[in-house]
């Protein structure tokens, strides 16, 4: 009997059968933890989210942060800048060296136009683009004068305009007394820079020969520019009928592509104001180049800045390498309004030249003090 007390005890349980409508919360189904599993079922995968809605708990995720989607905009700008930067160097470069040698021994040194002030000669001609001109006048790559003469004073701070008008009688070196214009005809962007030279007694240290087959094209690139004055009534290289440009604009604002802001540029002749001479001409350039400055720093053109940067190179033919026109641009861009001037005189008639401007010294060396000092 000894041996009978000493087995275990064993109690037998009966489980009541589960009914359809109820939950088996009892035995070790009730153990186990909320979410998890049932034996009799296979486990079922995680749900995922759909970003940015991540549970930051997760391994291997990270939370979508303001910090970190201001870090992925800022290098997404850079990252646009320098795609810009590059399609710039590149096309300076492709443009560099279609300027004349000659002009180099003409041109004075200067320091980085970022910095330091320059003075730049811009030249204009007036060669109509082959296709566009009107029977009998000269065409790109011909002898021609030079349409618009315009000095810049930029860097350091600097910042300041100062035209002249086509007209105006000055010394020639080796052609004695002509209209300044017909310096580049004689000689190229080199007689052109050494005849403003020695008329005004300043020194250059660039030139720009603004490029009018391509100018059009940066004025496009920018999306046209707003241009403000009086009417304008002209007929450029011909007119439409003739291949060329008709423009027609009522006194206001209005918004010019790049062939309608060439043809106001060039614009001698307004048939809407008659009584207009040269004068009216270069402030409308003042004008448009102003116009162009105000839209490479507008916020519409940071989305076009790519495009922008490959035409601008293209728009011109210059001595300075990418980095040094760069700078330049720089200087213009945070160089303010600057002042703006156009050096005038009295009209005359001279033999052999027929109607010229002829300029006071006095008037010409106040006008060359208040353009150095920016």
């Amino acid at each position: 009997m000894a041996d009978h007390e000493d087995e275990p005890q064993y109690t037998v349980y009966r489980s009541r059968p589960r009914l359809p409508w109820r939950r088996n919360d009892e035995g070790l189904d009730g153990l186990r933890e909320p979410g998890a599993p049932r034996e009799d079922e296979p486990p079922k995968p995680p749900k995922r989210r759909i970003w940015p809605f991540r549970r930051p708990d997760r391994p291997g995720r990270r939370r979508i942060t303001v910090g970190r989607v201001l870090r992925y905009l800022a290098l997404a700008v850079g990252a646009w800048l320098l795609i810009s930067l590059v399609l710039f160097l590149v096309s300076a470069q492709i443009q560099s060296g279609k300027l004349s040698d000659a002009v180099d021994s003409k041109l004075s040194g200067g320091g980085y136009p970022l910095t330091s002030p320059n003075t730049i000669l811009v030249l204009g001609s007036d060669a109509r683009v082959k296709g566009k001109a009107e029977p009998g006048a000269q065409t790109i790559g011909q002898t021609s004068r030079s349409d618009s003469i315009m000095l810049l004073r930029i860097g350091g701070g600097a910042n300041a305009q100062l035209s002249i008008l086509r007209d105006t009688v000055v010394d020639v070196p080796g052609h004695g007394q002509q209209k300044i214009n017909a310096a580049y005809a004689f000689g190229g962007p080199a007689l052109a820079v050494e005849t403003v030279e020695n008329y005004l007694g300043i020194d250059i240290n660039h030139v720009i020969e603004v490029n009018f087959e391509n100018f059009p094209e940066l004025i496009d690139s920018l999306g046209g520019i707003t241009y403000t004055g009086n009417c304008v009534i002209s007929k450029i290289n011909g007119g439409s009928r003739n291949g060329g440009t008709t423009l027609r604009l009522k006194a206001g604002t209005h918004e010019l592509s790049g062939d309608e802001a060439l043809a106001l540029a060039r614009t001698r002749k307004n048939d809407c104001r008659p009584q207009e001479n040269d004068r009216a001409r270069v402030r409308r350039q003042q004008k448009i180049l102003n116009a162009i400055k105000g839209k490479v720093v507008s916020f519409e053109t940071f989305f076009r800045l790519p495009w922008v940067s490959w035409a601008a190179p293209k728009a011109i033919r210059s001595d300075m390498s990418g980095p040094t026109l760069l700078g330049l641009i720089g200087a213009e861009m945070i160089g303010g309004g600057g002042k703006k001037q156009v050096l005038d005189g009295t009209g005359q008639s001279m033999p052999g030249l027929g109607d010229v401007i002829v300029v006071d010294d006095a008037a010409k060396q106040q006008a060359v003090e208040d353009f150095l000092k920016g």
